[in-house]
């Protein structure tokens, strides 16, 4: 399983930063553009997008890996 992909506020717009890294993998204009490219390389990489709000708190999560245990997703 790859890194998961944290999509999260930055200076300029939103940033699409792997788990642990110190600096973005892309910036975007839009959150809805830096979760469309971070569900591609979370596909890519079977991991996870951890969606943060401005506040910088986690408010939604999408699995692309090989959960053994995966939750009954209902927004879906």
């Amino acid at each position: 399983m790859g890194k998961n992909q944290h999509v999260v506020k930055g200076k300029e717009g939103w940033n699409v930063k792997g788990e642990n890294n110190s600096r973005a993998t892309s910036n975007h204009r839009t959150q809805k553009d830096a979760i469309e490219r971070a569900r591609e390389i979370a596909i890519n990489q079977k991991s996870e997008v951890v969606i943060h709000g401005r506040d910088g708190k986690i408010r939604d999560k999408d699995s692309y890996g090989n959960d053994p245990m995966p939750p009954k997703d209902t927004k879906h």
